[in-house]
């Protein structure tokens, strides 16, 4: 049996598709996963081994074979073990194929079969929901993901985004035993509290070199000798700048 889930690989902010391949297939007992991955996703077999024993299931008797395609990216990070699980439910048709399909799954197993936090779910959300996937995730990063399925511009929602707290929960789910909730786009409670352009004395110049900036977006260069208020400036700076626009908190929360 095969079954092929999509999930994504990560170079900077930018984020590459790929697909997990497994294959459940007669031969010599053996789980290998290919396709130029790194430790951590190598240690995944064991991952996804010790998860499935906790859920009661047993992998099959006979090879398996991860293909991590396209085989010449570099794959890095604990996000492939959910995919992996996944694409091996399908394949032993414990899930329905047609289940997975449409989506972009990451997220790390634990041993008791709980999903972990993974980074890079913002990014991930936003490039699966520009190409009309939905997105599986950890719960933990539900509020994260929900973000990449809002439309900031006009309010409307996109594809579903299934945020599981374990991976029995999402089996669930994906079979249609039980419904797990929403998400919702959550945002950070503390507001930044930035110092105050009043609270300098003199310096005027360079204090409406800084207004400047701050109404006209333009680029800022500082000179001066150590202790001339450079650093002091810059600090306020940031209080002078409006609130961001939706687009642009996106874009800056996914270099963070």
């Amino acid at each position: 049996m095969q079954a092929k889930v999509r999930t994504v690989a990560f170079q900077g902010i930018d984020v590459l598709p790929v697909d997990v391949q497994v294959l459940v297939a007669p031969g010599t007992i053996a789980f290998t996963v290919v396709g130029l991955p790194d430790k951590a996703v190598g240690e995944s077999r064991e991952r996804v081994r010790a998860c499935f024993r906790a859920l009661g299931l047993a992998l099959p008797p006979q090879r398996i074979t991860v293909n991590l395609s396209p085989a010449d990216l570099a794959k890095e990070g604990s996000h492939y073990d959910l995919p992996i699980a996944l694409g091996l439910l399908a394949a032993m048709g414990v899930l329905p194929r047609e289940s997975v399909e449409g989506f972009v799954a990451l997220g790390e197993l634990a041993l008791d079969g709980s999903l972990c936090r993974v980074p890079g779910v913002l990014p991930a959300a936003i490039a699966a929901q520009a190409g009309g996937r939905g997105v599986i995730c950890p719960a933990v990063c539900g509020g994260e993901a929900a973000w990449g399925g809002f439309d900031p511009v006009h309010g409307t929602d996109r594809p579903p985004i299934i945020a599981a707290p374990s991976l029995l929960a999402l089996i669930n789910h994906l079979r249609g035993q039980q419904i797990l909730p929403a998400p919702e786009a959550l945002m950070a409670d503390d507001r930044a509290h930035y110092p105050d352009l009043s609270e300098i004395k003199g310096q005027e110049s360079a204090k409406r070199v800084l207004e400047i900036a701050a109404a006209g977006g333009h680029n800022l260069l500082m000179i001066g000798p150590p202790g001339s208020g450079k650093s002091m400036l810059a600090a306020r700076l940031p209080g002078l700048l409006p609130p961001l626009e939706p687009e642009e908190a996106l874009e800056a929360s996914m270099v963070r």
